[in-house]
């Protein structure tokens, strides 16, 4: 049985978890089971966010194209301004019946996120105008960059990944590339999926976490990287792992690990973020099952690459409250 000394989970019900670290203070921010709006929590320690109180920023509309499933949110610090990225879909009728995702931006240029006003910067354009979600951000090369899944109806399978640098941060310039795609059997169980991605770099080489198959225990990370000094809107520039490097524990009751983010603890420690549950009798759809709980763990580096481990077990033996 794997070992973990943070609280796991750290925070219950929480999916697609993001924490985003800046001057000693960590943010957090996720979808909530009921995908109706975005809150931000805030603490001065990293498990302090299990009791810090969420502060609702937006609330979805009451119809329109952000008026259903709000999900993935991301809280990014860029150029001085606060950003949150998520992705909603259109009001629901049985006629549809299908996901029908874009991608939103929301600013704040205030000093704290939580009390700043944010205004709505409309959907970020990309140049398929089809399902997208799961945008994210990060610096390399001294340029803002925007990664985010996508399906392209032309190619089979759900989504892709793909890439651009941002023109604003709301809006892209260029051409996007395809960074991957659904190819190997465990990106395909239940469905061709390639999403969730997050950026980390790392002595010479700049790393694309991901997540495949369908959000059930098939559900696991997948890698990417490329030398730093290298294009990265070259694909060929780029590896991909032909095994996931994070998954399911029947072991440690821990099903479905994935939809990854990045952080540091206060010694700067690496850790991965992510979400799982600790069973796999999922009754209905497991999209609208709320149990995917936010979860934290430390990894290392050997040879250059990340170690992700194994999914840590539940761990009880603390009695502090992490129920939000």
């Amino acid at each position: 049985m794997t070992l973990n000394r943070w609280p796991n989970p750290l925070i219950e019900q929480r999916a697609d978890p993001f924490i985003l670290h800046v001057d000693k203070t960590w943010y957090f921010i996720a979808s909530v089971p009921e995908y109706d709006r975005l809150e931000i929590r805030r603490a001065s320690t990293l498990t302090g966010l299990a009791d810090a109180e969420p502060v609702v920023v937006w609330r979805k509309h009451s119809q329109g194209p952000m008026s259903e499933l709000i999900w993935a949110p991301e809280l990014h610090r860029i150029d001085g301004t606060w950003i949150i990225y998520f992705a909603a879909a259109p009001t629901r009728t049985i006629k549809d019946g299908l996901f029908q995702h874009r991608m939103f931006a929301l600013a704040c240029t205030a000093e704290d996120p939580l009390s700043g006003e944010w205004r709505e910067c409309g959907q970020i354009r990309v140049p398929i105008d089809s399902f997208a979600l799961d945008a994210t951000h990060f610096v390399h090369q001294g340029k803002n960059w925007y990664l985010w899944a996508q399906k392209d109806p032309h190619i089979p399978g759900n989504s892709n990944l793909y890439l651009a640098e941002l023109d604003a941060p709301w809006s892209i310039k260029g051409e996007p590339v395809m960074l991957s795609k659904p190819e190997y059997e465990w990106e395909c169980r239940g469905f061709s999926v390639n999403e969730g991605p997050a950026a980390i770099r790392h002595g010479s080489r700049l790393f694309v976490s991901y997540s495949a198959s369908a959000t059930d225990e098939n559900y696991c990370m997948g890698l990417l990287w490329i030398d730093a000094e290298a294009d990265p809107l070259i694909p060929a520039n780029w590896q991909k792992s032909p095994v996931p490097v994070f998954t399911t524990s029947r072991e440690n009751q821990q099903y479905g690990p994935g939809h990854n983010s990045f952080t540091v603890s206060e010694t700067g420690e690496d850790l991965l973020v992510y979400h799982a549950r600790n069973y796999t009798e999922i009754e209905g759809d497991p999209l609208y099952d709320p149990n995917r709980h936010t979860r934290i763990k430390s990894f290392s580096w050997e040879r250059g690459l990340p170690v992700f481990g194994i999914p840590p077990a539940d761990d009880t033996s603390n009695q502090r409250t992490v129920n939000r």
